[in-house]
């Protein structure tokens, strides 16, 4: 077979017909004022298509500016597009108009087309921090919709935010009301109907049809459309997202929440009596006398990035299908606009206040009936932060008791370590043996190893209903204290020039302090720990593992609470002080180890103790266990 040779003509051939291509592409190259020329034709052919399909959509929909009263001609054109509603695109109120509702509380903006709430401004309340004269704006600038999906016996599909509404707005005593009414015919319509009344954030809302049995297809329920996306109102961007979500109400007051942090989140629940879009502080709610038997919820976040995406916190949608009866739509319902305040959700007596996150279980126990009635009490006498500090003392006042049955348990068992190292040291080769006699000491000398830790137990749901109760607790909004300006938010006392992760742009003093005091008293009670609770083979090294604490707890202390509030990063220093106080006293003033010594000593002589149920358990199940392996040994 000939040997293929090296041809060097054909490369030769194949570079020159290469570099021809190259010059060829770069001769036709477009020129930089080419580039722009075609991108700006680009750019009006888009613009112009958009327009053409804006124009198309406003002469679909919007054909009432020409429209005469009374005109048949231009009716029956109306009744192509429109159908049985275009009787109301032939009345005066069938332009671009708002009507407003306003108490000492809220002010609400109605428009005409679509006859829903454009704007929900709260006027006792500023965004982000006091003094910034923007006030807390719910509903603005197209950020919210309520459309209701109208399927008409001649099978058209309208959408009732693009029909316009006829507005009637009366006064019955001090209420005000007004009436939002979609027209098939004089006596033919769909009303939306607000009642608001004097110092109220509670505004009645009822939808109701009238004699459109003829025009709407009554064979399934008309599906009421809402979505919200909320607008940032508070300093902290990472945590108004983690308060924010949906939350509702079913099944005969049941309770439940679409995930704060679920990305597209749907949630379909049955017999629901009300739905709440749950900012951190504030909250939009929409609740109904007759429970809306289907809904379909869904929550979106829409901060990626928490340095950029900073106007929006969430976006909000819900699907609530109105079921006809007697070919028609009637719901008494409200809407909520204001504070997420336990006391003032409390007040409507609508179960309101169970969108305050107080925790399950005894955690929220303990905030409903200790924590928010305390600490309510001290705050409407003296200023918030005093108040904190006051509440912590009687708190850890009151757990001082457990505080001193957790330490008397420790300093008991501290005197008695030399004597179970004694019997560590006696039966090492031998450690269920030495079980067995660590536990009969334990019986003879009155002491209960686990008598520390059921006193520690007791403490930790308080501890978690604080980690509750602070962050939900509105009052402390824009209330300062020292160098701190909002209680409810972190109190920075330096601005970073950079981010660090999982920390932040800022430094909080706050969190410092407590870091702190939690490190002072581990380093105070680590070693009685240490004493207390001897080395077992092959646990692991408790004293190994304290002296690492010492130092991560205080470390995670600065990381998380950096950006929460103020007033929980108060609390914990304070309550770390008092901790620290009562422990000293008791070290030194209360608890004599000697009279320890001396008791256990005496105790030892006495008759022991009946074991308890689990003791003899335990007891059997280690002499069990010893005669199986004496039995092992002689096979």
């Amino acid at each position: 077979m000939e040997e293929k040779k090296f041809d060097l003509n054909s490369i030769i051939g194949f570079v020159l017909i290469f570099g021809i291509l190259i010059w060829i592409m770069y001769q036709n190259q477009p020129s930089d004022k080419e580039i722009a020329a075609e991108k700006a034709k680009k750019e009006l052919v888009a613009k112009q298509g958009a327009q053409a399909k804006a124009d198309k959509t406003k002469t679909a929909v919007l054909p009432v500016a020409a429209v005469t009263p009374g005109d048949t001609v231009q009716l029956a054109q109306l009744q192509k597009t429109l159908g049985g509603f275009a009787y109301s695109a032939t009345l005066p109120t069938a332009k671009e108009g708002f009507t407003t509702l306003e108490n000492d509380k809220i002010k609400l903006k109605i428009a005409n087309k679509g006859g829903y709430i454009v704007e929900a401004t709260l006027k006792e309340f500023e965004r982000f921090e006091k003094g910034s004269k923007q006030l807390v704006e719910l509903i603005k600038d197209n950020n919210s919709n309520l459309n209701i999906e109208l399927q008409t016996t001649d099978n058209r599909t309208l959408n009732s935010k693009d029909l316009f509404f006829e507005p009637t707005l009366t006064k019955v005593g001090a209420d005000q009301v007004l009436s939002m009414r979609l027209k098939a015919g004089a006596n033919e319509f769909l009303e939306y109907k607000y009642i608001l009344k004097p110092n109220d954030y509670l505004v009645g809302f009822d939808i109701r049809s009238q004699g459109l049995n003829k025009v709407l297809n009554s064979a399934k329920p008309l599906d009421l459309q809402w979505d919200l996306k909320t607008y940032r109102n508070e300093k902290s961007v990472s945590i108004e997202k983690r308060f924010a979500e949906i939350q509702y109400e079913y099944d005969d007051e049941k309770y439940n929440y679409v995930s704060p942090n679920g990305v597209g989140k749907e949630e379909t629940p049955e017999k629901v009596s009300y739905i709440a879009f749950k900012q951190h502080f504030f909250t939009t709610i929409l609740s109904t006398d007759k429970p809306f038997a289907t809904s379909k919820l869904q929550s979106d976040d829409l901060v990626k990035d928490e340095k950029i995406d900073t106007a929006f916190i969430k976006q909000f949608r819900a699907i609530i299908p109105l079921a006809f009866s007697n070919g028609e739509i009637d719901y008494k319902m409200s809407w909520y606009f204001g504070p997420a305040d336990y006391k003032t959700l409390k007040s409507y007596d609508k179960n309101f206040q169970k969108i305050i996150p107080l925790g399950w279980g005894i955690f929220g126990w303990i905030n409903q009936w200790i924590f928010i009635p305390l600490f309510g009490f001290l705050s409407s006498y003296i200023a918030y932060g005093i108040a904190i500090i006051i509440f912590t003392i009687i708190i850890k006042l009151a757990m001082s008791p457990i505080t001193y049955k957790s330490f008397l348990s420790q300093a008991k068992m501290k005197v008695l370590r030399p004597e179970i190292t004694e019997l560590g040291e006696k039966f090492k080769k031998d450690p269920m043996k030495k079980q067995q006699e660590t536990m009969k000491l334990y019986n003879k000398a009155g002491v209960n190893p686990m008598a520390g830790c059921i006193p520690a137990l007791i403490q930790l749901p308080f501890m978690y209903a604080s980690f509750q109760f602070f962050p939900s607790a509105f009052e402390l909004r824009q209330k300062s204290f020292l160098w701190a300006d909002d209680l409810s938010s972190f109190d920075a006392v330096v601005k970073l020039p950079f981010h660090i992760p999982l920390y932040g742009d800022h430094i909080s003093l706050f969190p410092i302090l407590a870091a702190i005091a939690i490190f002072f008293y581990m380093k105070m009670t680590s070693g009685d720990q240490q004493m207390a609770a001897p080395q077992q083979e092959g646990m692991p090294d408790m004293a190994k593992m304290m002296k690492i604490m010492i130092y991560v707890s205080p470390l995670m202390m600065l990381i998380f609470f950096n950006s929460y509030g103020a007033g929980l990063s108060l609390y914990n220093f304070i309550s770390n002080l008092i901790t620290i106080g009562i422990m000293f006293v008791i070290k030194n003033y209360i608890v004599d180890t000697d009279k320890i010594h001396a008791q256990i000593q005496e105790n030892k002589l006495k008759e022991p103790k009946k074991q308890s149920k689990f003791q003899q358990r335990l007891q059997e199940v280690m002499e069990q266990q010893e005669a199986t392996k004496a039995q092992n040994k002689k096979k």
